[in-house]
């Protein structure tokens, strides 16, 4: 499932740096995360980092999408093809995820 940011977002623009993948930018009144791109951290954290920063904890998963941890990986893979060490660690099944907590 993809994060998404909740109406309780401060607009303090905390998470949007955080986020591998550049999934999250300004919105009109609220910080917005395009599911099409978050692959909630998994392939480079073992925790959202977008909630880990969040000072109002307003970054969510997305229980109207829910995806699986290979899911993820793959659309991370797709997002990052350049990325060796990612390539790697998806290769060996070796990868952060907060999954595998």
């Amino acid at each position: 499932m993809a994060t998404y940011i909740t109406e309780d977002c401060i607009n303090c623009g905390a998470c949007e740096p955080e986020c591998p993948n550049e999934a999250i930018s300004e919105g009109d009144e609220i910080y917005v995360i395009d599911p099409e791109l978050c692959t909630e951290c998994v392939g480079f954290y073992d925790h959202e980092a977008c909630q880990a920063v969040c000072p109002v904890e307003c970054c969510l998963p997305d229980p109207k999408r829910v995806e699986t941890e290979e899911a993820l990986i793959t659309r991370a893979a797709r997002l990052h093809p350049d990325d060796g060490e990612l390539k790697s660690r998806v290769t060996k099944n070796d990868f952060p995820s907060r999954f595998r907590k």
